[in-house]
C-alpha cells in the first residue's frame, strides 16, 4: 500500500518528525471516540482538532482528548479573547483546508495559535487526525510543538 501524503505528513517527513499512521474504515465523518474504537486504542489518547474564532476575529485552533468538551469561557481566556466559538461547518475548509472529521492540526492553511490540553504533554505519544477522515497518525506530542506553535493548557470539561 503506498504511504498518503496529506499537507500534515508532508510536513511532518519535511521536519523529520517520527510518527505512524493508522487507518479505519469510515464512510463520512464519525465521533472521536468511534474513531479510537475502531482503531482499538484509549480515548484518552485520541485527540480531536476543534477550530474557533474570537471577538478579535482571529482564528484560535484547540486539540483535546475525543470523549471531552471544550470550555469556551476558559479556552478565551487562555488565547485571551473576551469570547470564542466554534466555527461554522461550512468554513472549516476554507480556514484550514481540511475537511470535518479530517483536521489535522498539522498543516492548516496558515499558522493558527493552537492550544494542546495538557494531558498530552505527559503522553509518549498520542494520536490526531492524519489531514483526511479515515487517517490518523501517533506521534510525540513534543515533536508535535516543534512543528506548530503550541500552549499546554487545561481547557476541557468532562461530558456529561
Amino acid at each position: 500500500m503506498s504511504k498518503v501524503k496529506t499537507n500534515a505528513i508532508r510536513i511532518l517527513d519535511k521536519h523529520k518528525i517520527s510518527y505512524e499512521l493508522m487507518t479505519y474504515e469510515a464512510g463520512e465523518a464519525i465521533d472521536g471516540v468511534s474513531v479510537a474504537n475502531k482503531i482499538g486504542r484509549d480515548p484518552e489518547e485520541v485527540f480531536k482538532t476543534l477550530v474557533t474564532r474570537g471577538n478579535s476575529k482571529e482564528i484560535y485552533v484547540f486539540v483535546i482528548p475525543v470523549a471531552k468538551e471544550l470550555d469556551l469561557k476558559k479556552a478565551a481566556k487562555v488565547v485571551k479573547e473576551k469570547k470564542i466559538e466554534m466555527i461554522a461547518v461550512s468554513e472549516i475548509n476554507k480556514l484550514t483546508g481540511y475537511i470535518r472529521g479530517g483536521c489535522s492540526p498539522v498543516g492548516m492553511k496558515k499558522n493558527y495559535q493552537t492550544v494542546i490540553h495538557e494531558s498530552a504533554k505527559d503522553l509518549s505519544s498520542f494520536i490526531v487526525s492524519g489531514g483526511k477522515i479515515g487517517l490518523q497518525m501517533e506521534l510525540n506530542p513534543q515533536d508535535l510543538s516543534k512543528v506548530i506553535s503550541v500552549v499546554f493548557d487545561s481547557v476541557v470539561v468532562e461530558e456529561s
